[in-house]
Parts: structure tokens; sequence; C-alpha cells
């Protein structure tokens, strides 16, 4: 991943400054997505506060990347027993 300066996103209406690894693109595309997920969860849940859907959206995230984690690692195991 490329390192850049600053990226200016905007997620469920607030603008963020943000700087990391990656492309601007890519930084876009991951603040798009947060914007999509706390969209869809204040339609479901609108009497929360943005606080309360940052943290749920962040968890539902979390919940997400262990799933792929244990699916990742499952299907090693597997290639690693057929190459056996």
């Amino acid at each position: 991943m490329e390192t850049h300066g600053k990226i200016s996103i905007e997620i469920f209406g607030e603008r963020h400054v943000v700087r990391g690894e990656g492309t601007p693109e890519h930084v876009q595309a991951l603040a798009q997505e947060v914007d999509k997920k706390m969209r869809l969860l204040a339609q479901r849940l609108p009497r929360l506060s943005v606080q309360q859907l940052a943290v749920l959206t962040a968890l539902n995230f979390a919940d997400e990347l262990a799933r792929l984690r244990e699916e990742h690692e499952t299907l090693l195991q597997l290639l690693g027993e057929k190459a056996e």
C-alpha cells in the first residue's frame, strides 16, 4: 500500500480528515462502506445516537472480520490437507 497525506472523507454527514496507508481511492471506498452500514442501521434503529450507530457499525465490521478470518483459516487447513 502507498502512504499518502491527509484525505478528506465523509461518513454519516460528517467530514473527517484522516491520514494512513492506502490510496485516496481505497480510503474513500472504506469510508463509503462505513457510511452505507451506518445508514442501514439508522434506518432499522432510528432512535440510536450517532455515537451508538458508530459503535454498532464497528461491532458489525469486527464480527464480519472475525467470521472471514475463521473461514480463511478453515480454507487454509483444507488446502493443507489436500497438499499432503
